[in-house]
């Protein structure tokens, strides 16, 4: 009954989101009506002790990314710097090949080390002109995105900086690098397949004349389309970001050690010392620090055209990432939540069942990950609770740890995206779409990022390749 209890709730949610509702009001009914099924005294304390202080936790950590990504989005796109690079990839690479270019620019950012939800702000008005001239449905456009920054650079590529990556390593003793050839063999696999179907979609859409639809939502402004900036300038804030999100997260830590404490007798209101663990906040000031040089640098080449729009659009900006944030930690909220619930435990013990040690992990991992709708959060709490078993059974069938690290990464990006996820209902109230016009797309992507882990386990297996 408790396993059942876990189900609806899930699936509450799911066909919430899917139908267009507020998951900032259905993530906590569906949370507390799991509770209440539970044990009804129950209910009030878990919103307040897990629910809010999950969802509060959230806001805290990631709200400045959020706002800060979503600002710089909106000066890229007031600059005419999305425009300008959108038409010198139409020039240089081609109008039917605009899945590949967004796919790429993604991937570069999110490789980059930017967070993938600021990705999606950066990426949205270079890719809503590629598509408007284009002429491709922008329904289709969401699923382009998601390929670029919710798969292969998130957990797949080797080295990748993303936090789905980082979290093996300090369960099994591994780097950032671990399994490098198996890595790029899955990554092959995800751009290969993912962008044979978009194209496929993409063909499809236009065979029947569809065109980039009417009535849209939440369209990014378009500049005047003469005289636009050089396209090496324009692209610049794009690289700034990424490579200066890699030098601070190096420069941090060496300026600031493993803490820093602010003592009263620096900040006499202070009444007690306030100590920041370096470590735990390294990425999150590091991305900060990144986008307000890319928002600077966009500024000052661009003050002409950004400056008497900047008020009203800063202002827009703000209003959507507050509500991107809010259904992000509503969603976070509810992970924290089942993860309490005994049901939760109960699919726990039935996934330690499975005999073999690399796909027990894969299906533990993105099973976890599905039903929490975090890739991060699914990973954490598979870790925390059955990394000791996996390790024993990789280590009894001669499996390294490299092997196994990379296939926990690649699970925690598998089943994570269904719509539920925070990253999915990010995407598309940022593209102002729903999950009728473009889930269908994204849920593919889904659906070839799970098929790339056991594909990645039967090349192991195969041929032995780390």
């Amino acid at each position: 009954m408790s396993f059942l209890i876990v189900l609806a709730a899930l699936a509450f949610l799911m066909f919430a989101a899917y139908r267009g509702y507020s998951v900032i009001l259905f993530a906590p009914v569906a949370a507390l009506g799991a509770v209440l099924l539970t044990d009804p005294g129950a209910v009030a304390p878990v919103f307040s002790g897990i629910f809010m202080e999950k969802m509060v936790g959230f806001v805290k950590l990631y709200f400045p990314v959020f706002m800060l990504g979503a600002v710089f989005g909106k000066v890229i796109e007031l600059s005419g710097f999305s425009e300008a690079i959108v038409q010198a990839a139409i020039r240089y690479i081609g109008r039917a090949r605009a899945n590949a270019v967004i796919v790429a620019v993604c991937a570069l950012l999110t490789y980059g080390g930017v967070s993938l939800f600021v990705v999606v702000f950066a990426v949205y008005p270079f890719a809503a002109e590629l598509y408007r001239q284009s002429d491709i449905p922008k329904r289709l456009m969401p699923g382009a995105i998601a390929l670029g920054a919710f798969s292969f650079t998130m957990d797949s590529l080797p080295g990748t900086p993303q936090i789905q990556n980082i979290i093996p390593t300090t369960f099994f003793k591994t780097t950032s690098w671990a399994a490098p050839v198996l890595g790029t063999i899955g990554s092959l696999f995800i751009v290969a397949v993912g962008l044979a179907y978009l194209e496929w979609r993409r063909r499809a859409a236009m065979a029947k004349g569809e065109g980039y639809g009417r009535a849209l939502v939440n369209e990014p402004e378009r500049t005047a389309s003469v005289a636009l900036p050089h396209p090496a300038l324009a692209i610049l804030p794009l690289v700034l970001v990424g490579v200066a999100n890699f030098a601070f997260t190096r420069m941090i830590p060496a300026w600031y050690g493993d803490s820093y404490t602010v003592a009263p007798e620096i900040l006499p209101g202070v009444h007690a010392p306030v100590t920041a663990t370096i470590k735990t906040v390294v990425a999150i000031w590091s991305v900060e620090a990144a986008l307000l040089l890319g928002i600077l640098l966009t500024v000052a080449t661009a003050f002409r055209r950004v400056g008497a729009r900047f008020a009203d659009g800063s202002r827009a900006a703000v209003g959507g990432a507050l509500l991107a944030a809010m259904n992000t930690a509503s969603e976070y909220g509810f992970g924290g939540v089942i993860a309490a619930l005994p049901g939760f435990l109960v699919v726990g013990d039935a996934l330690k069942r499975i005999p073999d040690p690399l796909v027990n992990a894969a299906v533990s991992v993105s099973s976890l990950a599905g039903i929490t709708g975090s890739a991060s959060g699914g990973m954490s709490i598979a870790l925390a609770a059955m990394s000791d078993l996996f390790i024993r059974g990789a280590e009894a069938a001669h499996i390294p740890l490299e092997v196994l690290h990379r296939v926990v990464a690649m699970a925690s990006g598998g089943m994570d995206t269904l719509p539920h996820n925070g990253a999915v209902i990010t995407l598309l109230a940022v593209t102002g779409l729903t999950h009728r016009e473009s889930y269908r797309e994204i849920f593919a992507v889904t659906v070839i990022k799970t098929a790339a882990v056991f594909f990645v386990i039967g090349v192991y297996y195969l041929t032995g390749l780390v």
